[in-house]
């Protein structure tokens, strides 16, 4: 019998599957998709990410970030790092890092899919495999969250992401959020010569478009696109619980907020390392809670950053507060940090 079955393949399910084997745990991945997978996402990991990875024993080319920057029009707000850099690097770098340090430990990978799953008192079948447990690592939308019943249905407006890269030489060494009446834009240097430009909205319309609302920033993106497109959403994604008997979830399956400060994959790393700890102690429901003490800041930070967004009045008046407010705003970077 397999000690822990993971169902996804991208950073969190092998983040998890590493962490199992160093655990001295046998650990098999299945996933239906060859990799490296690219996806949506803002690629930038804050010094907590980082610290993962090393714990991972996982070493990656990216490019090093020093904080984050609120840009709106000529008004700028910006705040350090306090402990460490943050990362930006590519979601394809970082695949093919995590898969060749699972490869190192012993890790399987099965081509496949998780289409069902029957649970007992000491295992689960899933995949054609039996193992003690199984972590769900696939996804936002997760088919296995849903067939768990675990999904909660959200009555909020729908926000979108849109993501491409553009060959320049990055202006900047911060992650640069910049801010317009009907979405952000997130900005990431990922490399020397590689930028990622991701666009947060609830408007469903194309990339340019959204792009359109930031003229300074596309200004600056004369090179031809390196990348095409790729979406993501709807992002908030309510849930449940955690763990059901079995089965316990982890990075977006478990539930996500919005991509607008930038934790996805930092929390995603963390949270595989608490799941597997709890499985060593033998409280595996001890995850549920461990999961909302460690996800408590970003949900709460970012719930309320997503709330004066919604009202136009105040949305106006984030990126001037933060202006006039450096140590509050540094106190929120070093929070999510």
């Amino acid at each position: 019998m397999i000690d822990v079955l993971v169902s996804g393949g991208g950073p969190a399910g092998l983040a998890t599957a590493i962490h199992a084997a160093l655990a001295g745990m046998e650990a098999v991945v299945v996933e239906p998709r060859p990799g490296p997978v690219d996806k949506a996402c803002g690629e930038g990991l804050m010094p907590s990410g980082v610290a993962a990875l090393r714990s991972l024993g996982v070493r990656v080319e990216g490019r090093a970030l020093a904080g984050i920057r609120y840009v709106d029009g000529l008004v700028q707000a910006q705040a350090a790092f306090r402990e460490g850099h943050g990362l930006g690097v590519r979601r394809t770098a970082l695949h093919t890092a995590l898969s060749r340090r699972a490869a190192e430990l012993g890790v399987r990978v099965v081509r496949g899919r998780v289409d069902g799953v029957r649970q007992s008192h000491d295992g689960v079948e899933a995949a054609g495999l039996r193992a003690r447990w199984l972590v769900a690592a696939d996804g936002l939308h997760s088919p296995l969250r849903a067939q768990l019943g675990l999904q909660l249905p959200d009555h909020r407006p729908r926000r979108y992401g849109l993501r491409r890269h553009y060959s320049v030489a990055p202006w900047t060494d911060f992650v640069e959020v910049h801010w317009a009446r009907d979405g952000e834009a997130y900005v990431t240097p990922v490399s020397e010569n590689l930028v990622g430009i991701a666009v947060l909205s609830s408007r469903r319309r194309g990339y340019l478009e959204h792009l359109a609302d930031f003229p300074d920033l596309a200004d600056r993106l004369e090179a031809p696109a390196a990348t095409r497109v790729r979406g993501a959403g709807p992002l908030r994604q309510r849930v449940r619980s955690r763990v059901a008997g079995r089965v316990l979830l982890v990075g977006d399956a478990a539930g996500y907020t919005d991509a607008l400060t930038g934790e996805g994959v930092s929390l995603a790393l963390l949270s595989a390392q608490t799941l597997i700890g709890c499985l060593r102690a033998g409280a595996p429901h001890a995850y549920e809670s461990a999961w909302l003490r460690l996800s408590r800041r970003h949900r709460l930070l970012t719930g309320a950053l997503l709330e004066t967004r919604r009202h136009r009045g105040a949305a106006r008046l984030i990126v001037p507060a933060a202006r006039r407010l450096p140590a509050l705003f540094g106190a929120v970077v070093h929070a999510l940090a």
